[in-house]
């Protein structure tokens, strides 16, 4: 009659299982490297903040040891530190949402 025996209807669903478990490592990985991705931004938008804060610092403190300038060209200079130091702020913070957002469902 030559019906599929146990053996064989066994040995396709361990093909099938084999198929499954794989597939579930693969996503698994995916997930990982994205996690990876995802951490890093995190540190690199950090790493920004930080630098461009670190070097309007030093800017400042230049600009309080300058003796050439005019207090009208301090002022005007502090006014773009300040500008900035906000315009920092804002992309760092847009990013940080991005970065979070980026895994979750909409």
């Amino acid at each position: 009659m030559g019906g599929t025996s146990e053996r064989e209807h066994m040995e396709k669903m361990s093909k099938i299982r084999e198929k499954m478990i794989r597939t579930e490592r693969e996503i698994s990985d995916s997930f990982t490297k994205i996690e990876k991705v995802k951490l890093d931004a995190l540190k690199r938008t950090e790493e920004m903040k930080e630098s461009v804060n670190r070097d309007l610092e030093k800017i400042e403190k230049d600009l309080v040891k300058s003796e050439d300038l005019v207090s009208e060209s301090k002022q005007r200079l502090y006014s773009e530190i300040a500008t900035l130091k906000n315009e920092v702020l804002q992309k760092y913070s847009s990013l940080k949402s991005r970065i979070s957002e980026a895994i979750a469902p909409k």
